[in-house]
């Protein structure tokens, strides 16, 4: 399953994503994040208008140590709706992932992990659908998300039986909420994408020596 992507940064400022994307123009960034990393979630606000939210990738319990871990990163679409533990956000606090890229990792007989790159050719952000859950109150409440998950593609088949769930545009409005439906009619709307060679998969890259790693996420759960 997905443990990686990536997105533009130019992308916090987009709300309606109406218009046709290109996925990087001059001078923008490629930002990447991993789970309990902070990435931009595209949800309905309470007026019912599109708005990007900064969320941190995994659900987890609040706490009082210093190191947190996710309880959760990914939610199968086959019980999102069933499971305690997402249920009422699959109900009221649907949104969706754009993403520059996306890695699955394959595990090898030496127990070893390779890492692949998914991208799409066609310049479009790919869609992924997810769920939101507030933790904590106030000043100090943050906004968590987890990928739902299909079976596999058969692109993807060969290295993991796992995938997220790809929103075609047109599914965007139902999965938002702006479209009224059932949740079985929104249920409906995960399942297996045939990228049918829209994407291309290429062998994650090694950093390079000279790489040095950008500056730490801010904290926004303190």
């Amino acid at each position: 399953m997905c443990g990686k992507f990536t997105q533009m940064a130019s992308w916090r400022e987009v709300h309606a994503f109406s218009q046709p994307m290109v996925m990087k123009v001059a001078g923008d960034a490629v930002e990447t994040a991993t789970p309990m990393r902070i990435a931009h979630i595209l949800r309905l606000d309470e007026a019912g208008e599109r708005i990007m939210v900064p969320m941190r990738w995994g659900f987890h319990r609040r706490s009082s140590g210093a190191q947190v871990r996710p309880d959760h990163m990914h939610a199968r679409a086959e019980t999102v709706d069933q499971l305690p533990t997402f249920r009422n956000a699959f109900a009221r606090h649907r949104g969706i992932l754009l993403v520059h890229t996306f890695n699955e990792g394959e595990e090898l007989a030496s127990g070893k992990t390779k890492q692949w790159v998914i991208t799409p050719k066609d310049g479009e952000p790919i869609a992924i659908a997810v769920i939101c859950a507030a933790v904590g109150q106030g000043d100090a409440e943050l906004w968590t998300f987890v990928q739902v998950t299909t079976p596999a593609n058969q692109l993807i088949a060969p290295l993991t039986d796992r995938m997220p769930a790809i929103l075609p545009r047109e599914a965007w409005p139902l999965w938002l909420g702006e479209t009224e439906a059932t949740p079985a009619e929104i249920k409906a709307t995960l399942t297996t994408y045939e990228e049918e060679g829209r994407w291309e998969i290429a062998p994650q890259a090694r950093p390079s020596a000279k790489t040095r790693p950008g500056p730490p996420q801010s904290d926004l759960f303190r």
